[in-house]
Formats: C-alpha cells, structure tokens, sequence
C-alpha cells in the first residue's frame, strides 16, 4: 500500500463533484484509449503475421484466441468482482475493507495464473485438437500455445490492477499501465515475428503482459490510498469472498463462453476451409475495434454505478444511466456505419487476397450490424455487476455467448449453412437484448428511477 493523502482527495473528488458527463468522461476515456491500444498490438500481431502469406499461419494463430480468453476469464473472475465490491465499499466509506479485498485479488490472480500454464502445457495436445487445428495448422500452433502459455500468471495479473486502480477513481493511472505494455509489445512484434514467427508474436505478447504488470504495481504503491499488495491484508470475510467470486464468476463466464464460441464457431466453418476461419480471425479484428470502444465507455461507467449504488444515491444512479444509455446508442451507431462501409479496406489491410477479402468483408459487417444492441447488453451487464445483482448478472452472462448462442448457431448453421454460421451471433445479439431489457425491468428499475 501506498500513495499520499492527494491521491485519496482526488478520489473523492472525482466521484463526489462535477457533472456526471464530466465525471463519466474522466473514468471511461482513458480506459477507452488503453484498450483501443490494445486492439492495436493484436492487429500488428495479425498484420506481421499475415504479411508471411501463409494462410495456415494465420489460421493457426486465430485458432489460439481462445486462449487469450481463457486466462482473460480467471483475471475478470477476481478483478471485476473485487472492484464491483471496492466501489461500493468506498460509496459506503468501509476502505479499510478494501485493503483486504485488493490485496487477496493480488496474490489469487497469480496462483491461479500458474495453475493455468501448467495445465495448458502438460495438455496442450489435447488443448490443440480442441482448438480445432488440423495437420496444417498444428505446429504452428503449438509453437504459439506453448509461450502463451508459460506467460499465463503475467496475463491473469494484467486485469487486476488496471480494474482496481479505476474502482479508485485513478484512471489515467490504469491507463499508462496498459498502455506501456501494448506499446512494448507493438514495439517488439515486427523485431520477433520475422524471426520465430507465431511463437515471435506470443513472445512479443507476454513480454507485453510482463511490462505491464511492472507500471501497475509501481503506480499502485505509488498512487493509491486504498489499494493493498501486503500479504499480511489477504484474508476477506465471508461476504466479501461471495461477493467476489459471485460477481466474478459471472464476467469469467462471459469469457469462458466467448471462448467456447470462437471454438465452435471455429469447428463449423473447418468443412468450409482454412481460408474462412483466417478470413474469420481477421474480421474479428475489426469487431474489435467497436467492441473495445463499447466496453471502455460501458465499464468506465461502472465505478459509478458501484459508488453511487453503495452510497444510495438514487438521483446520480438515474443520471449516469441514462447518460450511460445515450452515449452507448450514439457511438455505437457511428462506428457500425463507419466500420460497414471500410470493411473491404480494412480487410486487405491484413491479406490482398480476393476470397479473404469477400468473407471477411462479408463476417465483419454482418457482425458489426448489430454493435448498438451487444454494446446495450454490456452495459446493463456492467450495471448488473456494479450493484451486486448476482443472479441476474450471472443469467445475462451465459445467454449471449451460451444458452442462447449455442442453440441459435446449431439451427441456423442446419437451416442456412455457412451463412447461418455468421448470422448466428447478430441473431443472438437481439435476444440477449431483449433479456437484459427484462431483467434490468425487474430488478433495478426504481433504483435508477428515483419518481418511479
């Protein structure tokens, strides 16, 4: 722990006065712009790679993305429930608690990170099959899936601090956290990926990861008030152990569940050819974008939502919502045209090549036509998380990429074949709306509507 007593008024401030766009702005641009930086290094990566010209490279790479949200889902399991449970702790002045809860989050992220490289490397046979590779793309992903792997404890730790320190209020800390990782990575990619190829790019990646985790512990014991590394803070109470992993698993799950998606999604186009699932991968990147421009400006929301929520301060509640709810329309409809119309540009950005530039063009703006409806379900999501709503936040979480995407690629994969496949997701996306749209009727309504 440690920081001087600035950094504490600077939280207050941040959540105590000024308008709520102003504040909102303040959380959710940094956490924005650190994410979209991300979105960067994972083009450069699919960029340097795709420029060998080797499909089965590239293919081999794209189908190791599940990895990726494999050691994503265990660091959202601790960083998204502990800093759901920091912004109401601070919104009801418990900070003392916080000490606890951080420095537990801290020291269970890396020893889970390491259970998960060594389980991914003594299985990563079987992990591969799973994948869906086949003789073409196996030792190009093996090569790619063992470094991932060995860097599992630096990825599942990235999450944690960056969350934390944005439950603080310190966003702009977060940010050059995350940044200064993404720029080492960017930096190292075209210096390793000509050299070692698929491995180069995961090397590039968890060197990345390290770097990170290296400027948020710095800022952490430089910066904050209330955020602990002190093994002495690791035990939590009961409640605040359920409230962790009750509001974790669900985001993990979310997680899991896109993994799971990207692989079976992967597994229904391998009768279709290596050159659908790159042209797959590729379009990915451009969802990306949009996607990272939703989840910055729905998750900057949520300490917010968290304080406010804590603090039983009803009219701000209202207030960020409905902003939360325009801003999330508005950008979301702006980069779903701007992102439809350069799709064949952005394309052959990655591969000149006529047949992955027609299915990526056509992958990329079937999925970006419904951007505004998954962007509205990440935000009741954050909203569901930040107030502690266990279950509902647990259902939305398996429905849009599980218990209603599942079913909806099975059918419409029967009914329509290859173009069923890639309208499965947009078709899901307006029945996880509708979902949220219910739950968020029953659950929070009067919360976020004070005259109700």
């Amino acid at each position: 722990m440690g920081g001087t007593e600035n950094a504490a008024d600077t939280k207050d401030n941040i959540f105590e006065s000024g308008n709520i766009p102003k504040i909102y702005f303040s959380i959710a641009m940094p956490l924005t712009l650190s994410l979209l930086l991300n979105v960067v290094y994972g083009i450069v990566d699919t960029f340097f790679v795709a420029r060998t010209g080797n499909t089965d490279l590239v293919a081999a790479v794209s189908l190791c993305a599940p990895v990726f949200t494999f050691q994503m889902a265990f660091g959202n399991l601790f960083a998204q429930g502990s800093s759901s449970l920091i912004s109401r702790l601070l919104g009801e002045d418990k900070r003392d608690r916080v000490f606890h809860v951080s420095s537990f989050c801290f020291y269970i992220a890396i020893a889970s990170g390491i259970l998960i490289g060594i389980l991914l490397l003594l299985l990563q046979g079987p992990v591969l099959r799973f994948l869906g590779t086949n003789e073409a793309t196996y030792g190009y992903a093996r090569d790619y899936l063992r470094v991932i792997a060995a860097g599992s404890p630096f990825a599942v730790l990235t999450f944690i601090h960056s969350n934390l320190l944005r439950a603080e209020g310190l966003s702009k800390e977060s940010m050059i956290g995350s940044v200064s990782g993404s720029i080492v990575n960017i930096i190292l990619d075209p210096l390793f990926i000509p050299l070692w190829g698929a491995a180069g790019a995961a090397f590039a990646t968890v060197l990345g990861h390290v770097f990170t985790d290296t400027v948020l512990l710095i800022m952490v014991r430089k910066k904050s008030r209330i955020l602990s590394v002190n093994p002495a803070h690791i035990p939590v109470t009961g409640y605040e152990l359920g409230q962790v992993i009750g509001i974790g698993v669900p985001a993990s799950l979310s997680n899991v569940m896109l993994m799971f998606s990207t692989i079976l999604t992967n597994q229904f186009l391998l009768p279709y050819g290596n050159e659908r699932i790159a042209s797959l991968g590729i379009a990915h990147r451009g969802v990306m974008i949009a996607s990272m421009v939703m989840t910055g400006f729905t998750f900057g929301g949520a300490p917010l939502f968290g304080y406010y929520y804590g603090a039983k301060d009803r009219k701000r509640l209202s207030e960020t919502y409905r902003f939360a709810f325009r801003l999330i329309t508005v950008l979301a409809v702006s980069l779903s045209v701007v992102i439809f119309a350069a799709a064949p540009i952005f394309i052959r950005l990655f591969m000149d090549d006529a047949e992955i530039i027609r299915h990526g063009s056509f992958i990329l703006r079937s999925h970006i036509a419904t951007m505004v409806l998954a962007g509205l379900v990440s935000l009741y999501s954050i909203i569901f998380q930040s107030t502690g709503k266990i279950r509902a936040s647990f259902f939305l979480s398996l429905a849009r990429q599980g218990l209603v995407f599942i079913p909806v690629l099975l059918i419409m994969s029967l009914l329509s074949g290859y173009t069923g496949i890639i309208f499965a997701q947009p078709f899901t996306d307006v029945i996880s709306l509708l979902c949220a749209l219910i739950l968020f009727r029953r659950i929070l309504w009067k919360d976020f509507h004070p005259n109700a």
